[in-house]
């Protein structure tokens, strides 16, 4: 029987990582394994994480300091691996997934399968945001055949990557192409793994598998938003996505890249000395290439 173990990355969002454990161990099809994977949180996370982990619902792995989402997802993706877990479903600490959420994926994951006679790379859900519209950060970039199941009658469609809000993750891709970059620490580590796993087949967004995202503002990353607040987060996404357009896609793309970044800070009249911070930023990315880290083998 197929087995799921259910990673969330929490990191200081005590007020909502309990209504995430109540979905996810609401669900039609309960994910065999719960594991919360605490980045070294400073509020009052683990009085959260305390009645669940006695009651033997959950198993929590504290870290000893933040070492960001994709950090956090690759211990935990690696814990599960060596508990034997057929399937990860990773997501973060705001996600909110209805109930039939994980059925449904590992539905559509065995569905697409036995059309398509190869195993899909991912399997992911539709992510709405708090009003019930789409989250705009969340949208799956789709293939060039994405209808391929739909016409045939699944609520199925084919994609090339998407970001780590309720996706299933099969062992055979942790153990072919490793675990998501611990030194991206946050922002493109999710398209980065994605489009890595994706390189054997492609992934899978599965229509009748539904959460909510709950973030504060619903938009997509905008280059021309970056603030005084929020430029250490655009640093490192900057930084990741110029370092993989460029060592896996070529000069031409990180160029292609580096050009757009110019482009939208000077449409959102960015302040120079945060145009001059996002710059840096691109530039560390030439040097900038980590390698993936694998599951510890437990056969």
């Amino acid at each position: 029987m197929t087995s799921v173990a259910a990673v969330i990355v929490t990191y200081n969002r005590a007020d909502k990582l309990g209504a995430v454990i109540k979905h996810v161990l609401a669900q039609t099809r309960r994910p065999d394994q719960v594991l919360v994977v605490d980045n070294a949180s400073t509020d009052g996370t683990p009085g959260v994480l305390a009645p669940y982990e006695a009651a033997g619902s959950i198993t929590v792995l504290t870290l000893p300091e933040n070492t960001g989402g994709a950090g956090g997802f690759a211990t935990g993706m690696a814990r599960a691996y060596e508990m034997g877990a057929d399937f990860v479903w990773i997501m973060d600490d705001d996600c909110y997934p209805d109930a039939e959420a994980l059925e449904e994926l590992v539905r559509g994951y065995e569905t697409a399968q036995h059309e398509l006679g190869t195993a899909p790379s991912f399997a992911c859900s539709v992510v709405k945001w708090t009003d019930g519209g789409i989250c705009e950060m969340n949208n799956p970039g789709p293939t060039w055949d994405w209808g391929r199941l739909l016409v045939r009658g699944h609520q199925v469609v084919l994609v090339g990557h998407c970001s780590f809000v309720s996706v299933l993750v099969p062992r055979w891709a942790m153990t072919r192409f490793g675990l998501p970059l611990k030194p991206y620490f946050i922002w493109f580590d999710d398209m980065e793994y994605t489009l890595r796993i994706a390189k054997a087949a492609p992934g899978v967004q599965v229509l009748t598998s539904t959460v909510v995202h709950d973030l504060g503002v619903n938009q997509g990353v905008n280059f021309g938003q970056i603030t005084y607040a929020n430029a250490w987060k655009y640093e490192y996404g900057i930084r990741n996505e110029a370092s993989y357009r460029l060592h896996h896609e070529g000069v031409a793309e990180f160029v292609a890249f580096a050009r757009r970044l110019q482009r939208m800070m000077a449409e959102g009249r960015v302040p120079l000395r945060l145009r001059l911070r996002a710059t840096k930023a691109l530039l560390r990315g030439i040097r900038f290439a980590p390698k993936p880290e694998f599951p510890r083998s437990v056969l």
